[in-house]
């Protein structure tokens, strides 16, 4: 009730969670979480709220100027706000006016656009239609009359379009000054928002600085009144307490007199009282220590006899209890261990025939869609490769058609520019018809691996190859022989579960690599084991598996585990190197780990040859040597020749102008030659006192 009251005190007099304003409702909010602490921690300290109300009566001076600074700072950023939308506001409404008169006079536009096109189609067919009369007219004057109506017509015509089009030029420079006065109007009021901005920020920073002081100034003199308050406080508490321990100590003294005086008096009368109950007591003793010695000379025989018997009467008896209640225990819990041994098989049966019904329908299922999925990608994978194949073949035959057509422009070039003579290239490729088929690289079998392996001594000796092994030149493999081999004695020593007792017993006469290898060839069967790869994986998985140092949980025991080691302790190897690979005990763990790890599902160990992906190492070279059939000297030769042939074009394009130049020339020379032949031979000479026929002969005398 207190807290309900104080909230209810702080809403009335504070911020209301019911304002309008959101930063006031966030300030009420704080305050009731506030006064909620506040009362939790006067709670802790064992003091109630309530006790000090008298010296909260009103909201907190600093909460106060928190709340008046925030409503001053509010009303400056919303009045600050308002002036610049101002301007914002004011160009949406001269921009939403300016398109309202936008949208008026492109309405008034557009109809007198439609109109000027639909007189100038009445009119254009008008004279459409008069012109069909014009082959009617017979007379001259007529016709003259109806092509000069026409061309008037088709006058007004292009002066009504070129008048339009005047007028919409001039609407278009109009739009123009406008735009730009649009232009310069937004800049004035970008400048007057930027202006507007900057001096509202300036005030709200030094609002923010001023109210920040006020507020500072409210908690520096609202933390001295609680300084002196709680002096004060503390102050009178030490005097009262002082007071008190003051009169305690008195009343302890007083106390502590009076309980002397009655403590010796106490004494005095309890020691005459002892005395007379001493004398009295040391006379009934006398009397009673004679009657118990005639006692115990009487009853001294019969006491022995009698506990004797009880004894072995209370010991027989206990052990008959113990026994009886023992057998009861026993009896009574194996009842319970029966009755709950039923109860759980009878779950367990049933709960692993619901889940065998569930797993055989999933699996009919699974098995199912599997099929379908492999038909599906049986179809797709053929068709794909039929259309890889159709794709290979067509860039296949350009590819031909390209290098047919650069040998054929390289033994021109050779026989006919060079003169030299020409030989063909090794076009092995262009035999080639389809994708390139690589032959997939052939491995040794995992029991052919062994055996070699086996075969290796105890001084490192490499195994004999045969002949066709020793001509190829092998990959080294990853492991050496030697490690391979610990790995596979320890594998075949501590794996005995994998092979068949019957298997055991046949094996037993045979040599020691003889029975490895048949056990080995049992063992790669169970863990599906095929080539000289999976091999390798094997051994390198049990050598990180030496590195992870994984030992068993405290609590599991692995029935397998034990049997086989119990088993295989026998026959286990004494040497200590093998134990330095990986430790017996943790081959198990290993084999189960490495088969949950690496081992391959059935479906994917029996490969499909729809499922093979085919091998693409050999297109690179294949495709390069089809791009390199021209060596880089002949493109060098090329673009040698490529060079010359430009120089001597240029040359043939200089003599082309030269011929072009002369024949010109020649043709002003016989121009003129004529025109001084026809000055020459003209009558007008015959006239002349001296004619320029007898400069021209005595000029050419003197020269």
């Amino acid at each position: 009730m207190s807290l309900v009251s104080e909230g209810e005190e702080t809403a009335n007099t504070g911020p209301s969670l019911d304002s309008e304003d959101q930063q006031e409702r966030i300030v009420a909010r704080r305050l009731r979480i506030a006064a909620r602490i506040e009362a939790k921690r006067w709670e802790a300290h064992g003091e109630h709220p309530d006790s000090t109300k008298s010296q909260t009566e009103g909201p907190r001076r600093s909460h106060k100027q928190i709340e008046d600074s925030r409503q001053r700072l509010s009303k400056l950023v919303s009045d600050g706000t308002q002036l610049v939308t101002n301007i914002q506001v004011a160009s949406g409404a001269r921009e939403t006016q300016r398109r309202s008169e936008e949208e008026e006079l492109r309405r008034l536009r557009v109809e007198k656009v439609n109109n000027e096109a639909k007189s100038s189609f009445e009119k254009f067919e008008d004279i459409t239609r008069k012109w069909l009369l014009g082959p009617e007219k017979r007379i001259p004057q007529e016709l003259w009359a109806v092509l000069d109506s026409q061309q008037q017509q088709c006058a007004q015509l292009i002066e009504d379009k070129n008048k339009l089009i005047g007028e919409l030029n001039q609407e278009l420079k109009r739009k123009d000054d406008q735009y730009v006065k649009d232009l310069k109007k937004q800049g004035e009021d970008i400048d007057l928002l930027i202006e507007r901005m900057e001096e509202q920020v300036r005030n709200l920073i030094k609002t923010y600085r001023e109210e920040l002081l006020q507020i500072e100034k409210s908690f520096e003199l609202e933390r001295r009144e609680l300084l002196d308050q709680n002096r004060k406080k503390w102050e009178q508490s030490m005097q009262a307490r002082r007071d008190k321990e003051l009169e305690s100590l008195m009343n302890r003294i007083k106390k502590v007199e009076e309980y002397e005086q009655q403590l010796s008096q106490l004494r005095v009368q309890d020691g005459e009282e002892y005395n007379v109950i001493k004398i009295k007591l040391e006379t009934d003793v006398q009397t009673l220590q004679q009657q118990l010695q005639q006692m115990k000379a009487t009853y001294q025989l019969n006491q022995e006899k009698l506990e004797y018997n009880f004894q072995v009467l209370k010991k027989r008896d206990e052990e008959n209890t113990v026994t009886k209640s023992q057998q009861k225990r026993r009896i009574t819990r194996l009842h319970d261990v029966l009755n709950n041994l039923r109860m759980k098989l009878e779950k367990q049966v049933k709960q692993y025939k619901e889940e065998n019904q569930a797993l055989t329908d999933d699996f009919n299922r699974i098995m199912k869609q599997y099929k379908e999925i492999q038909k599906k990608q049986r179809h797709f994978s053929a068709v794909e490769a039929k259309k890889f194949h159709d794709i290979w073949v067509m860039n296949e035959e350009e590819m031909k058609q390209l290098v047919q057509q650069s040998l054929e422009v390289d033994r021109i070039i050779h026989e006919q520019q060079l003169g030299l003579p020409w030989k063909a290239p090794d076009l092995w490729f262009m035999d080639n018809v389809g994708p390139l088929e690589v032959q997939p690289k052939k491995q040794k079998t995992a029991s052919t691996l062994a055996q070699e392996v086996m075969a290796v001594t105890a001084a490192g000796s490499v195994p004999v190859r045969s002949a066709e092994e020793a001509s190829v030149t092998p990959p080294s493999p990853p492991f050496s022989p030697q490690t391979v081999k610990q790995i596979l004695e320890l594998l075949c020593d501590e794996s005995g579960f994998l092979i068949e007792s019957k298997l055991v017993q046949l094996l037993s006469p045979l040599d020691k690599d003889e029975r490895s290898l048949m056990k080995l060839d049992s063992i790669f069967g169970a863990l599906r084991i095929e080539v000289e790869d999976d091999v390798y994986k094997l051994v390198n998985f049990f050598l990180k598996y030496k590195q992870q140092d994984k030992s068993p949980q405290d609590g599991e025991v692995d029935t397998q585990d034990s049997v086989s080691t119990s088993t295989t302790d026998e026959t286990r190897p004494s040497t200590s190197h093998i134990t330095d690979l990986i430790h017996p005990n943790d081959v198990l763990r290993a084999l189960r780990a490495f088969a949950m790890e690496f081992h391959r599902p059935r479906e994917s160990h029996m490969r499909q040859p729809w499922s093979e992906e085919r091998d693409s190492s050999e297109d690179s070279a294949y495709w390069s040597t089809a791009a390199h059939v021209i060596p880089e000297s002949r493109l060098k030769v090329w673009d040698a020749l490529e060079s010359a042939l430009e120089k001597y074009f240029d040359v043939l394009t200089s003599r082309s102008q030269l011929i072009t130049e002369t024949s010109a020339l020649r043709q002003q020379n016989t121009e003129l030659r004529m025109l001084l032949h026809q000055y020459l031979t003209s009558r007008i000479n015959t006239e002349l006192e001296i004619p320029p026929t007898q400069i021209l002969q005595v000029n050419f005398v003197q020269t």
